[in-house]
């Protein structure tokens, strides 16, 4: 399927219940850490993405045994207590950011000599600040290109990394392009042969997926000291094996469910997640709230409702801290009665696209009014929108936010919907059976 066309007609307000893959955040943290531990752990309702694979194949081929069970979503990783099995690997990571961090990270506990590399576009992310923390703690980390950009910043994979396992000791890392630096660090330091304290320089983006990655190693038996969201200190652990660990859903993929009855109207409940979750992009329920959705939530669900009368309302948010919901904040703000501006999401051009320039380009394409700054933008309201044929620039986010746009204007399509198999490979059918739920 090479497009996307949407129902010629909503259908009657929404009364649906929908369930989500599992979390990547917490499937490729977990992943990780079962296989730093010691001992077998059998992960439940885990992710079976893209993302989520590229992670399994590294960890195959760098010796570890991974059993995945795509039936019933569960991998089990018998981790070896630190150790990496290869003495050399050549790992293919996709454009999955989290395996290119966590794994660089990783990779510094081994005994050998290995290369990470992946898709063009991330050749063109950014890992240098990851690569200068890693060095300051003593490993041998560096772009395999023989003449990198000066600025160490600027590095991108493909990466060496020459293990000698990781010596330890204090390092600095910046916070403002991405929190995946600051948890590969911390996920990878309890092998380390010394304590491990991290300073972050600058304001750090995305902080719950850093309580998410604390969350994470206590559950498997490690904790980490802190100070606010400035210094966190590591000392010498083992992680422990769990015979079953439970996957949450995953909240990003949430946000586009508990966005549609926004555009539709009527009710849409989210299952096998509560407001109490690890992942911050929960508190996009917020974000709709303000807007003017009634939110409710029970032991393992969330649900968000517009009654059919109800007009939208424009936000001013800032979203540096759940910045993976801004496209689906984007996706529905012509609907509102007033504009919305998004800030704090700098860091969202260098994700799988420039996802700011994207959004100002596909909002554009609907004919809405939009102001692109270098942190976000400022949406007005469009009552009427132009049939677009939307463009998704091989980012997962962009086509499954777009597509709620999509539903309000007639005769769109979305180009490329495969590109949801990253995170969500059945968005498109789960969207397709919550249209068919309604009130009636």
């Amino acid at each position: 399927m090479n497009v996307w066309t949407p129902p010629d007609r909503l259908p009657a307000p929404l009364r649906a219940a929908v369930r989500v893959p599992g979390s990547k955040s917490l499937t490729n943290r977990a992943l990780l850490t079962a296989a730093l531990a010691d001992g077998p752990t059998r992960l439940t309702h885990a992710l079976f993405s893209d993302d989520s694979r590229h992670f399994v194949n590294a960890l195959r081929t760098l010796g570890f045994s991974v059993e995945a069970d795509a039936e019933a979503l569960t991998i089990t990783v018998n981790g070896l207590g630190g150790r990496i099995p290869a003495e050399r690997a050549e790992l293919f990571i996709g454009n999955a950011g989290t395996a290119a961090r966590f794994l660089t990270a990783m990779l510094t506990l081994g005994r050998g000599a290995y290369v990470l590399d992946g898709e063009p576009r991330m050749r063109e992310r950014p890992i240098g600040d990851l690569v200068l923390a890693l060095r300051a703690l003593g490993a041998d980390v560096a772009p395999t290109s023989p003449e990198p950009p000066d600025d160490p910043r600027a590095w991108c994979p493909p990466l060496r990394v020459r293990g000698a396992g990781l010596p330890g000791g204090s390092t600095q890392v910046a916070g403002d392009i991405s929190s995946q630096f600051l948890s590969g660090l911390l996920l990878t330091a309890p092998n380390a042969e010394t304590p491990v304290t991290i300073d972050v320089v600058g304001p750090l983006n995305s902080q719950p997926y850093v309580d998410m990655t604390i969350a994470l190693m206590a559950d498997f038996g490690v904790t980490v000291e802190r100070d606010a969201y400035r210094r966190f200190v590591v000392r010498p652990a083992h992680y422990r094996a769990l015979g079953t660990y439970v996957i949450e859903s995953d909240a990003s993929a949430a946000s586009y469910f508990f966005a549609l009855p926004a555009v539709t109207g009527g009710s849409v409940r989210v299952l096998d997640i509560g407001r109490d979750s690890k992942q911050g992009d929960v508190d996009f329920v917020d974000v709709l709230a303000a807007m003017g959705c009634i939110v409710r939530t029970g032991p393992g669900w969330i649900e968000l409702e517009r009654p059919v009368d109800a007009v939208l309302q424009g936000v001013d948010v800032d979203l540096r801290h759940i910045p993976d919901t801004a496209q689906t904040l984007a996706a529905i703000a012509p609907f509102a009665a007033t504009p919305t501006t998004i800030r704090g999401i700098a860091s969202a051009r260098v994700k799988e696209t420039d996802r700011v320039a994207a959004m100002a380009a596909e909002l554009a394409r609907f004919g809405v009014t939009v102001e692109e700054r270098q942190d976000g933008l400022t949406i007005w309201p469009a009552p009427e929108l132009r049939p677009a044929r939307v463009q998704t620039y091989n980012d997962h986010r962009m086509a499954m936010a777009f597509a709620l746009t999509a539903l309000r204007a007639p005769g769109a399509r979305i180009t490329d919907p495969g590109c949801t198999a990253k995170t969500f490979p059945a968005y498109f059918a789960v969207l397709a059976d919550a249209l068919t739920q309604t009130a009636s």
